[in-house]
């Protein structure tokens, strides 16, 4: 499957760097890779492993080089990591990805106990290297469930990453606070948070704090909302709508192009199964909301935050 000249690239969006890793600012979210459906649910149908390889591939071929992975997205059959591994390994020189490490999902997939120990996490490390083939990770986010200190486990990966199995660090679902912590710490290169069109006033504040600091914020239901693992509802605003009616576009697009113009240091990483919404969400990284496109949906931001 190739490009054809009407589709977009992820370069069309720009570029941020992790750390010293240069990434296209449109990336891509495996999470709904594995499954039909709604995402990280034990009885989850698994995808067509051919078809999940295609869209991998196609996203190659679009320019992006940003993945989004994590050792516990999988269903029955299927782990987005060795789907990752099956369909780009030999990985490009320039292909940078990303997991996660806290959350743990037993065999049957059903969820587990939080990684929080030096050893539990060094075990989610080394898995996430076993199946993504590679001998040490891009960049590891710390994904948080709740307000206690996280010196101890973020401790624990600036030394995994001393050791070299990780070359730079991030942390997800976090508050100003974790962010303060983990830089005493070491580096931090991004921070994963939920957000979108109506996200809360504190995620406000955690996009400015990684922008003043230089680092990547990157939001995760971005087009899902409260949607999150199972997608998006399909019920559209009715501003959102006008403007992709307006541009000729999906709304979703719209969506995705009023995240990425929150700031230069903003990647989006919207997740699909589908070829076709691969590539819709590619191309949102060419369209500039204007002015007065960004004022209706600021509106719309504030009224529903």
């Amino acid at each position: 499957m190739t490009t054809t000249s009407h589709e977009s690239t992820a370069a069309a969006a720009g570029t941020w760097k992790l750390g010293d890793l240069s990434v296209n600012r449109i990336g891509f979210g495996t999470m709904r890779l594995p499954q039909v459906g709604a995402a990280l649910c034990a009885d989850a149908v698994p995808r067509d492993r051919e078809q999940a390889i295609a869209v991998l591939h196609k996203a190659v071929e679009l320019g992006v080089n940003h993945l989004d992975t994590a050792a516990f997205y999988f269903s029955p059959l299927r782990s987005a990591n060795e789907l990752i591994n099956r369909a780009l390994a030999p990985y490009a020189d320039d292909l940078v990805i990303t997991t996660k490490v806290g959350p743990t999902r037993v065999p049957s997939g059903e969820w587990g106990e939080h990684a929080r120990t030096a050893r539990a996490l060094r075990g989610q490390v080394e898995e996430n290297l076993r199946q993504l083939g590679r001998d040490h990770l891009d960049v590891v986010n710390l994904r948080i469930s709740g307000t206690a200190s996280i010196a101890e486990r973020f401790g624990a990966l600036a030394e995994l990453r001393e050791a070299g199995l990780i070359r730079h660090l991030g942390l997800s679902n976090v508050g100003p606070a974790h962010l303060a912590e983990a830089l005493a710490i070491a580096p931090v290169v991004c921070v994963q948070n939920p957000y979108g069109i109506g996200a809360p006033a504190a995620q406000e504040e955690m996009l400015r704090l990684c922008g003043e600091r230089g680092i990547a914020f990157v939001p995760f239901y971005a087009i899902a909302g409260e949607g999150r693992e199972e997608g998006s509802s399909g019920v559209e605003s009715d501003e959102v709508l006008a403007v992709a009616r307006e541009r000729g576009v999906s709304a979703t697009q719209v969506r995705l192009a009023w995240t990425l113009q929150r700031g230069p240091h903003v990647l989006a990483i919207p997740g699909t199964g589908d070829l076709g919404h691969l590539v819709d969400n590619v191309a949102a990284g060419r369209l500039r909301l204007d002015a007065d496109e960004l004022a209706r949906l600021e509106a719309l931001h504030g009224s529903a935050a």
